[in-house]
């Protein structure tokens, strides 16, 4: 049996799942360290003598990573490689009670709003006025800034709001101060996001007001890039992309999931919207922001998909030809209102499915990045890893689009901007060289 140590506390924070539970994961790691304790994201030493998994709930493949990380580090603390497991997010908050049965060895179990009995287990206070500090988990010039907690949508294969709760927006002060905070940190982008930007303010400011929130944000000094993640379609306000158009630092960049496009699919999906709807949308944001780079994601194998349903997918990607896509297999889950549905496609059929929907799209793809050959680029250095630089364009957001490949005998210090022209270009990465 393994005595208590003497040493201090150290603390070790694993996330697992989306942007949103890393923004949840660092504002844990500030408040623990404004309370002096010493904390660090994915610590690779294992010098740390406590735990705290962060999980994802989302679909089967990240309740299964979650499981095994839980399992993982349980099993450090029964080696005495540990003194305590906790664990929070949105898998804890959706199946506590199973999971205390299942995995007793976890010392706590904690869900997606309960910073301040997370805290408690440290002695720590919640520090309500420390809006916005938080210890970044990314490199120092990039961040995420949530904007919004929960969702109101009631889509049909989602179990967000079981995890999440209802939508609830920050206030517009609160964003900007945590925006300028992040900004004196070194920060140069950041990324809004939220279950759904669209429908920001509708809760306290009785109106869409993310139109409003971008000006604002916009005005910040030393923010050069904004970049607007997870808009929901239906209903879509239309004034941001008059701001984006007039704003240089909001990116000309929309990340806006779809699901599907066939009218049975998006029926049954409770999108409230319809395919004519999509490509009008589509189109009308093109008009008001030529070249914005249109993200979204997809779902394949979704209860009732028909071969028809798959082609139409298929055709509405060569018709509009989005410049980024991401595709998830159908997850069947419980307490949505899709999980009544019969689901019969086996996982062959789904990821089959999912590959020939992104063959399509990664020709697409191939063909836009190939127009990009000799064009010129302002790009923003993230790393260097096997002696070449890594960077992005505005088009592009962190790890999920293109990055930009530079070879460069200078030195080009990370989180700064260069120009550089495009000289290779391939299905989803450029080449290009610094020009001054």
């Amino acid at each position: 049996m393994k005595t208590k140590t003497l040493k201090k506390d150290k603390v070790n924070i694993i996330t697992l799942g989306c942007s949103k539970n890393m923004v949840d994961s660092e504002v844990l790691s500030g408040q623990l360290h404004a309370n002096g304790i010493n904390v660090l994201h994915e610590n690779k030493k294992l010098d740390h003598n406590i735990v705290v998994v962060n999980t994802c709930g989302f679909i089967d493949k990240a309740k299964e990573e979650s499981i095994n990380t839980i399992l993982e580090q349980v099993d450090l603390k029964e080696r005495g490689k540990l003194d305590k497991v906790y664990v929070t997010g949105c898998l804890s908050e959706r199946y506590r009670q199973d999971l205390q049965n299942e995995i007793p060895g976890v010392d706590a179990w904690f869900g997606t709003m309960e910073l301040p009995l997370i805290l408690k287990q440290f002695n720590a206070d919640h520090k309500k006025e420390l809006i916005g500090e938080r210890l970044l988990s990314t490199p120092k010039h990039y961040a995420y800034l949530k904007i919004s907690e929960g969702c109101n949508r009631t889509c049909s294969f989602c179990a967000i709001p079981l995890m999440r709760g209802g939508h609830v927006s920050k206030t517009i002060e609160e964003i900007v101060a945590e925006a300028k905070h992040l900004v004196k940190m070194g920060v140069k982008e950041i990324m809004l996001i939220a279950q759904e930007l669209t429908y920001y303010g509708l809760d306290i400011y009785k109106k869409r007001a993310l139109p409003d929130l971008l000006k604002y944000l916009s005005d910040v000094e030393g923010l050069h890039w904004i970049r607007l993640h997870y808009a929901y379609p239906s209903k879509f306000p239309l004034e941001i992309l008059d701001v984006m158009r007039e704003r240089d630092n909001i990116c000309n960049y929309l990340d806006m999931p779809l699901q599907h496009i066939s009218d049975n699919m998006l029926m049954a999906m409770k999108r409230q919207l319809t395919k004519n709807d999509i490509y009008e949308l589509v189109a009308d944001i093109r008009n008001r922001v030529p070249g914005i780079c249109l993200r979204s994601t997809l779902i394949a194998g979704f209860p009732g998909e028909t071969r028809d349903d798959v082609e139409e997918l298929k055709q509405f990607l060569q018709d509009v030809r989005l410049d980024r896509v991401g595709i998830f297999t159908y997850s069947h889950e419980e307490n949505t209102s899709a999980h009544e549905l019969a689901d019969t496609l086996s996982a062959e059929e789904k990821e089959s499915r999912a590959q020939e929907i992104m063959e399509v799209q990664q020709e697409i793809s191939f063909e836009k990045n190939q127009e990009k050959i000799g064009k010129e680029f302002k790009v923003l250095i993230d790393k260097k890893e096997a002696g070449r630089y890594l960077a992005r364009t505005e088009f592009d957001s962190v790890e999920v689009d293109n990055e930009v490949i530079i070879q460069s005998s200078t030195a080009l210090p990370i989180g700064d901007f260069v120009n550089v022209k495009i000289t290779k270009a391939y299905d989803y990465d450029l080449e290009g060289d610094v020009i001054s």
